[in-house]
């Protein structure tokens, strides 16, 4: 590389060219010029909300060839302005990661491994459990059962509570606590 070329890419004399502050050129590369945001070549951009308090952040996923390539603050959000907690930022992991469970898995009562079941098998096992419970600690003479109890989890709104407290209610659970009260 001729010796001209090279001091000229040197910042010092970039920035008496200009840019005296070093806020522009100055500090560009070839390299740094030529970079994008890994969200520009995104196909698809989803508003979603942060799933792990009750804050209820704004999050756009950003997703490239039917995966998730990145996941950011909500800059519309009127909560959280764009910005996130240092979970909400970490969020893409939660859904990407290779240790992720994608089945459901069922340890049977003194087994030692885990089996993978039908979705629609694990959820009659769950109705038939919620129901043998309500049978057999039901309480005629005030109509409820105090066998059963539901605690909901932060990250539900007010729609997804309202529609558990009713299942609850017509189950005749009175036991019904939401995590992100307590």
């Amino acid at each position: 590389m001729p010796l001209a070329k090279l001091i000229g890419r040197w910042p010092l004399l970039r920035q008496a060219d200009g840019d005296p502050l070093a806020l522009g050129k100055a500090v560009q590369s070839e390299r740094t010029q030529k970079l994008r945001p890994r969200t520009a070549e995104a196909e698809q951009v989803v508003q979603s909300i942060c799933p792990y308090c009750a804050v209820g952040c704004g999050q756009l996923v950003f997703v490239r060839d039917g995966k998730v390539d990145q996941i950011e603050g909500d800059p519309d959000s009127p909560i959280s302005r764009g910005r996130l907690c240092p979970k909400g930022a970490a969020s893409k992991s939660l859904v990407t990661s290779p240790t992720r469970v994608l089945k459901v898995r069922y340890r049977r009562p003194y087994a030692t491994d885990w089996e993978d079941l039908p979705l629609e098998q694990a959820m009659d096992m769950i109705a038939d459990r919620v129901l043998e419970a309500r049978r057999a600690t039901w309480d005629a003479s005030n109509n409820r059962t105090m066998g059963i109890g539901s605690l909901g989890g932060a990250t539900l709104d007010n729609e997804e509570n309202y529609l558990i407290k009713k299942l609850c209610m017509g189950l005749g659970i009175v036991q019904v606590e939401n995590q992100a009260r307590i």
